[in-house]
């Protein structure tokens, strides 16, 4: 029977307000974390999203952070060298033009093959309805993670302060799961390491040479200037 310590004893709720439950409801939703799961290579995140497929989660909110290499579907950009920076002169349209594929981002978003309802998917299946409704994957991707429960990505994204930064992604009481973390120390090194080509050291050896000659912070400028002429 009801028990004679609350107010259920006697039928009543014990807060009639609403908005406290709504209150409670956000509150709880908000605690819940995302699971960021990462992977070596783009290759398998399609197969780890084919296995989601097959599991009791693959209607969970879901998506899949690339980068445009994989998911620019502009005719001139894609099939540029440069794609990155292609990419943010059109959003800041420096020629005078703009890219309709990231205005219709929300037309991919909002599409119901993406919606919880629906199964997982992959890579392919974004840039392929990316095609159809002229939308952008790559940005629609990184809308799409606000809502997702499981977002996949490479190490790096996790990794790479920067990338993170760019990403928008935040760790703090999130759930990071490394698929075959034994990779982790090669990937973690490669974060924090970049090519430089012998002109390039050339170059850069004349224009500290310029400064050091100038006086122009001298005690920077020279110390650089010697590493340059010992790796050259």
């Amino acid at each position: 029977g009801p028990c004679t310590e609350c107010s259920c004893s006697s039928g009543k709720a014990a807060d009639k307000d609403p908005s406290h439950t709504k209150k409670k409801e956000k509150g709880d939703q908000s605690s819940v974390p995302k699971i960021f799961f990462g992977t070596r290579t783009h290759k398998q995140i399609t197969q780890i999203s084919r296995e989601l497929k097959r599991t009791a989660y693959s209607c969970v909110p879901m998506t899949i952070l690339s980068s445009r290499d994989y998911t620019c579907i502009h005719p001139v950009v894609s099939n540029s060298s440069n794609r990155n920076e292609m990419c943010v002169e059109l959003l800041e349209g420096k020629h005078g033009r703009s890219c309709s594929y990231y205005h219709g981002v929300h037309k991919l978003t909002e599409h119901h093959a993406l919606q919880p309802v629906c199964q997982a998917w992959d890579i392919e299946d974004l840039v392929s309805l990316g095609r159809k409704l002229r939308a952008c994957p790559y940005f629609a991707a990184r809308e799409l993670m606000v809502g997702a429960d499981i977002v996949f990505c490479p190490y790096n994204y996790l990794l790479d302060p920067q990338i993170r930064d760019s990403m928008d992604i935040k760790l703090k009481d999130q759930v990071v799961i490394l698929d075959e973390a034994h990779n982790i120390e090669d990937c973690a090194r490669e974060s924090v390491s970049f090519g430089v080509t012998e002109s390039q050291l050339r170059a850069a050896r004349e224009e500290l040479h310029v400064m050091v000659s100038n006086n122009i912070r001298q005690e920077h400028h020279e110390p650089l200037q010697a590493v340059c002429c010992s790796l050259i």
